[in-house]
């Protein structure tokens, strides 16, 4: 990463190996998370999609844990349907439908949640929708779904996806009440925290909190600020979460294994101490290489791994916030 920036404004990411390296870090696989950074970003792309073999675990009644294909995927399958939180790589769409159908008897999915817009997560939204599922996000996932998105952190633009690609119910504030597969559900908006567009997923039965990547399951968080994320928002979204659950709450993050509520609220210590020190920092006048210099995640690093990228979108993310930055370090 080159760190000699002559000053602390947030400029277009070099590219560089690290910078494509989002999904290697937050991806399925521990092995890619491993070795991408040291591949061509072409060899990376082609790993981020290859087919991973799908493990399926119990997390609560009648729901299960599918892991293996891109993000964490949740199905709480019902007498007659099953509800899906996340769909996974589109390269591993059959494969996942084939273990959801194995776990559920064949039951169909009727409904998709979205928990934000990133293709490691919303690979399936195609084919499920083609297959008569209700696809439901919060609308600022649809917008970014719906257009090209430039992303200079990753020195990467994701082209728009297809009209059937995008989510046919919306919602923007609030918490909002479904019923479906047999079950009260909830859902929620996690305002701009990993993107703009992040929702929670609250199944009260089975005490299940889905949170997508607003939750880390693996090294430190990404505020992907090209697409209206920032570590301040993120921090007001772990406190929703953490009202949202109690000690037995089992905390599904967007990768990684389940999550406790304590787990939860040490993500939030960390990134409330690092958003304190970016905002020292901008208010000091330091510049980049300064800021980094104070080594502002020493305390967490053994915790949470390699701080490269999460430091990088959190410096750069937090400049369209400096006018509120003050208030989420209170």
């Amino acid at each position: 990463m080159d760190r000699q920036e002559p000053d602390n404004r947030p400029h277009a990411a070099a590219a560089t190996g690290i910078f494509h390296t989002r999904r290697a870090l937050l991806g399925a696989s521990a092995a890619f998370a491993l070795t991408a950074p040291l591949l061509g970003a072409g060899a990376r792309r082609a790993l981020a999609q290859a087919p991973h073999a799908i493990t399926t675990s119990s997390v609560g009644a009648n729901m299960v844990l599918l892991q293996g294909s891109g993000g964490n995927v949740v199905a709480l399958m019902g007498s007659d349907d099953v509800v899906l939180v996340d769909g996974g790589l589109a390269s591993s769409t059959t494969d996942l439908l084939a273990a959801v159908a194995a776990a559920s008897r064949a039951r169909p999915v009727r409904t998709l949640f979205n928990t934000h817009w990133h293709w490691d997560h919303t690979g399936s939204n195609e084919t499920l929708a083609q297959s008569g599922a209700t696809l439901i996000a919060h609308e600022n996932t649809r917008l970014w779904l719906g257009t090209e998105i430039v992303s200079r952190w990753e020195n990467r633009t994701y082209p728009a996806r297809p009209v059937s690609a995008l989510p046919g119910k919306t919602f923007f504030y609030g918490a909002q009440q479904l019923s479906a597969a047999g079950a009260k559900i909830e859902y929620g908006y996690l305002p701009q925290a990993h993107t703009d567009g992040d929702l929670y997923v609250f199944f009260p039965e089975q005490n299940v909190l889905v949170a997508g990547d607003v939750v880390s399951g693996r090294g430190y968080p990404i505020s992907d600020y090209a697409t209206g994320g920032w570590l301040g928002g993120m921090i007001d979204s772990l406190k929703i979460l953490l009202e949202k659950s109690d000690a037995k709450t089992k905390i599904i993050p967007g990768t990684g294994p389940v999550l406790s509520r304590a787990q939860l609220q040490e993500q939030l210590t960390m990134s409330q101490a690092v958003v304190t020190s970016i905002s020292n920092s901008y208010y000091k006048g330091e510049t980049w290489s300064e800021f980094i210099a104070t080594r502002p995640t020493q305390a967490f690093d053994a915790r949470w791994g390699n701080p490269d990228i999460f430091l990088r979108t959190a410096y750069d993310g937090a400049w369209g916030h400096i006018t509120e930055i003050r208030r989420v370090t209170r």
